[in-house]
């Protein structure tokens, strides 16, 4: 059996690769000549992959935090500075896409983030006795995002967005602080940091092809290396929590 009949027509990794990952006459070039050397093709499919880790490193980080905070019903270790500031560095492009009159498709997936955000500061605030502010602070800021995204100057907008990356680099740096502080990552979820440091070197790569500027760049970088630092961070306290259960057990 030849590799394009293993993979016909009504096959799901055909299509899924199809609707994803490269067009018809790429999966030609790959399955049916077999020339997996095609350079054009090659770099379509590079870019759609980097989209798709930059989804997952992005949109979908801030679910495996939620779920553990509310499995475990704490939020020990996570700070609730750094979160507020996440829920900044994402409010920039919401209003921006607000502001300029963008179709929903166009930023439905900073509203979802969005979403994530305010939930885990919701989720933060509420497992340290602050119920009411939790709500307020979901309240209000739905209420500030709406307002700035309808009458707030482009000016305005276009500030919020560019100083999203600040405010993100700021958050990450706030975490890690608060950890080595601590000497321990708590409620942190390991599958969320490592998501978004996926994502954060998906970033570096777009900003190289699409030859963005050197402070861009270099924001990334910056940002990408406190990505590193967090997974460090909870790779370790996980293999010494690991350790104890160990040495309890013995």
């Amino acid at each position: 059996m030849t590799t394009s009949e293993g993979l016909d027509a009504t096959s799901p990794v055909k299509e899924f690769m199809l609707l994803y990952l490269m067009p018809e006459k790429c999966f030609e070039y790959f399955f049916t000549n077999l020339n997996f050397l095609h350079v054009p093709c090659l770099k379509i499919v590079l870019s759609k992959t980097v989209g798709l880790w930059i989804v997952l490193g992005t949109v979908l980080a801030q679910l495996p935090q939620l779920l553990r905070l509310t499995r475990r019903g704490s939020a020990d270790g996570v700070s609730l500075g750094s979160a507020l500031l996440h829920l900044y560095s994402i409010s920039g492009p919401l209003v921006y896409c607000l502001a300029r009159d963008f179709p929903l498709s166009a930023w439905s997936d900073k509203l979802f983030i969005a979403v994530q955000a305010a939930s885990v500061c919701f989720l933060l605030l509420h497992y340290r006795g602050r119920t009411i502010q939790g709500m307020l602070l979901v309240l209000v800021y739905g209420a500030v995002v709406v307002l700035l995204g309808s009458y707030g100057t482009t000016l305005l907008a276009t500030t919020l967005q560019s100083s999203s990356i600040l405010a993100l680099i700021a958050s990450k740096a706030v975490q890690a602080g608060t950890n080595f502080s601590s000497g321990q990552t708590g409620e942190l979820s390991r599958v969320s940091v490592l998501l978004v440091w996926a994502g954060s070197l998906a970033l570096i790569f777009v900003s190289v092809q699409e030859k963005g500027t050197i402070l861009a760049l270099l924001a990334h970088i910056l940002s990408a290396c406190l990505s590193t630092v967090l997974l460090a961070q909870v790779l370790r306290c996980g293999q010494r929590i690991s350790v104890r259960s160990k040495a309890k057990s013995e």
